[in-house]
């Protein structure tokens, strides 16, 4: 057997056995509710009780709760309904901004390649600087909110210069068959059904206007009462998204049978998707200020944020 492979099956029985056992000598919740959102690696996470069975020797149960998108996850983690959850980039910065108690706990680097900026395929919009004067759908504080207003900025576009029509992702589905808006701000699954069943057409993705990343979100009493738990909901995911990397077609067969949402999306979703799970280095904190700094500068938040100030961290085992 090579080193290397040697190494790889060392660590994978590491995680495992670090997985299983008995977390802490600490006061422990009957169970942990975790916010998801439609599409990711998830459903397959469920199909393969990782999480549960991680826990269950802590005598603790796992409930999933599901949402459209990250605004609304994130409040219910911030009023206490749910206690760690899966957002993109933008959710925390309005969080943030708004006094939510509420805490970065892992990372997600995407490669910018499954959120972009769509216009119907007959569309005569074929530039940023088309968008000037032009109806955009956008989920109000979601990381298109954030594709947007960076993509407008690169164009040398104001916010002002577009009319922004910000629709839950459900909404702006049907405002952009309609063509009732002339271009959508959206990420997977949504963006691969449309250019699938709609032939939409991308002006720009998020990899052409900035660095993205997501991120794993816990409520800040919760991971101030339960550090350890939050370390092994890491480790757990960590180690989902290393299994989730090589096993695309599982991936995609577990959400299109959990979501409905047709094989043929979920795949090219998922082929275009990176689920590494990583601590917050200073780099992502760089890149996450950014977007923090861009939406205080536009007026979109009412007082500049520091995103290190709510940066739990994490220092995964080895």
């Amino acid at each position: 057997m090579k080193r290397r492979d040697f190494l790889k099956l060392s660590l994978g029985a590491a995680a495992i056995a670090a997985l299983a056992a008995p977390a802490f000598a600490e006061d422990r919740p009957k169970e942990i509710r975790i916010g998801t959102q439609k599409g990711g690696f998830f459903p397959a996470v469920k199909a393969r009780h990782t999480l549960e069975d991680a826990f269950r020797a802590d005598g603790i149960d796992i409930v999933w709760v599901d949402f459209q998108f990250g605004p609304p996850l994130l409040e219910a983690i911030n009023v206490g309904s749910v206690d760690f959850g899966y957002v993109g980039d933008a959710p925390p910065i309005f969080a943030q901004a708004a006094g939510a108690k509420v805490r970065y706990a892992a990372a997600v680097k995407q490669n910018g390649s499954s959120q972009a900026i769509i216009v119907p395929k007959d569309s005569p919009i074929r530039t940023l600087a088309d968008l000037k004067g032009k109806r955009v759908a956008f989920g109000r504080g979601s990381s298109a909110h954030n594709l947007l207003v960076a993509a407008l900025e690169k164009a040398g576009l104001s916010w002002s210069d577009i009319i922004p029509a910000p629709l839950a992702p459900a909404d702006a589905t049907a405002a952009f068959v309609k063509g009732s808006v002339d271009a959508w701000s959206i990420w997977d699954p949504y963006l691969a059904l449309a250019e699938l069943k709609e032939n939409a057409r991308a002006i720009v993705f998020d990899k052409d206007v900035h660095k993205p990343n997501s991120f794993y979100i816990v409520g800040s009493d919760f991971v101030q009462k339960y550090p350890g738990l939050v370390a092994k909901l890491n480790a757990a995911f960590a180690a989902e998204g290393v299994w989730a990397n090589s096993h695309h077609e599982e991936v995609a067969k577990a959400q299109a049978e959990a979501t409905g949402v047709d094989l043929a999306a979920v795949r090219r979703f998922v082929d275009r998707s990176i689920y590494s799970v990583v601590p917050l280095d200073d780099d992502i904190i760089k890149s996450q200020q950014a977007v923090a700094d861009r939406f205080a500068r536009v007026g979109l938040i009412p007082k500049p944020v520091n995103v290190a100030d709510i940066v739990w961290k994490w220092t995964p085992s080895t």
